[in-house]
């Protein structure tokens, strides 16, 4: 059985995140709200004995100096609409594996195999506010919905049934795991729908390439000594997609371009990387000592003093930040850790920047 732990400041005291949500509602939406008290939800689903549920809420979870909580039992109270928004199954639960961790040092025990913590996010309403309004906010405003799942609930029917559940968010669905072969002995059209369909995300140009290879007799008697199909799986093309991906590869900073100015005089540009942000760099290097390696290694590095290099790595990086901004994020952290750390020899991390750049919309 679940059990639930909500967390909340305690009553008289400010709640900021519950008055930057109200602020927020106001600016973004349009709405006027009573009041916004956020209450912190996490869902146990572990073997706990009513003790050890009791410990953990009393000794990990709850601030005794400023926040009040409860055990299986609604916080909230004299509110007009309750709000709880929580991950969907499957989307990476940081603050939840985090949780686990906690119980498991505060109870001085591992969680077993197949139970966990699931954090969850309360919004209690005061004042009066439409269903549809709650709906809107928590929509466009408190929920990302291409991870995240939302619950709306009025005092009324709270009093009746209790508070908003979302449920467990554990995946339920199974699937086969099935390799399939990809016919590409086809027309151009149906190559170009192959790509669509698969989200390879390829151009023609790119799948009639992939189409050659598989068509070379040296690879197909390759992989037939290797016991492959001659036809590709679907995990080779996937590989190959994410490969040449633009995020891998950069083909728009390496690409052939041909580009006319403001005064209609065209010129080709083979690699906008090579001839403009590499080019400088080695324009640079001619002019001075300190360069000690660039665009050779996993990062760069310049001459700190006569003792001392310095490392530096950058990350470009879009997807999926955009679906998820936390996750996207990390995947470019964990790069320039990992780059920074396979330098030279290997360099010591010390400080990470961040920077954002946005085109005109």
């Amino acid at each position: 059985m679940a059990h639930r732990i909500e967390v909340g400041m305690k009553l008289g005291l400010p709640d900021p995140a519950g008055a930057s949500v109200k602020r927020q509602v106001a600016e973004d939406l349009g709405f006027e709200l009573g009041g916004v008290r956020v209450i912190d939800v996490y869902t146990i689903d572990a073997d706990l004995s009513g003790d050890e549920l009791e410990r953990v809420r009393r000794e990990l979870f709850t601030d005794p100096v400023i926040q009040e909580s409860t055990l299986d039992a609604p916080l909230a109270q004299d509110y007009a609409a309750l709000i709880e928004v929580g991950f969907r199954p499957g989307v990476t639960d940081n603050v939840g594996k985090s949780s686990a961790e906690g119980i498991a040092d505060t109870l001085g025990r591992p969680l077993q195999a197949g139970e966990g913590v699931y954090k969850s996010t309360q919004y209690a309403i005061s004042g009066p506010v439409a269903q549809d309004a709650c709906e809107r906010i928590a929509r466009d405003l408190l929920a990302n919905e291409l991870i995240q799942r939302w619950a709306v609930t009025s005092a009324a029917v709270t009093e009746a049934g209790g508070a908003p559940l979302l449920g467990l968010p554990i995946v339920t669905d199974a699937s086969d795991v099935t390799v399939r072969e990809i016919d590409l002995e086809v027309a151009d059209a149906a190559l170009a729908a192959l790509s669509r369909d698969k989200m390879l995300a390829l151009e023609l140009h790119e799948m009639q390439a992939i189409q050659a290879y598989y068509r070379d007799d040296a690879v197909r008697v390759s992989r037939q000594g290797a016991d492959l199909p001659a036809n590709p799986t679907d995990i080779e093309l996937e590989i190959l997609a994410q490969t040449w991906s633009e995020h891998c590869k950069h083909k728009i900073f390496n690409a052939v371009i041909e580009y006319t100015d403001e005064k209609g005089e065209t010129r080709v540009i083979d690699s906008v990387f090579k001839t403009y942000v590499k080019a400088a760099t080695d324009e640079v290097g001619e002019r001075v000592d300190w360069l000690v390696s660039v665009f050779d290694d996993n990062a760069g590095l310049i001459r700190f003093d006569d003792n001392w290099h310095f490392a530096l790595k950058c990350e470009t990086h879009n997807s999926p930040s955009a679906l998820d901004p936390y996750g996207g994020a990390i995947t470019g952290i964990v790069g320039v850790n990992r780059d920074i750390l396979g330098a030279g020899l290997g360099c010591r991390c010390i400080l990470n920047t961040d920077v954002f750049c946005f085109a005109s919309p």
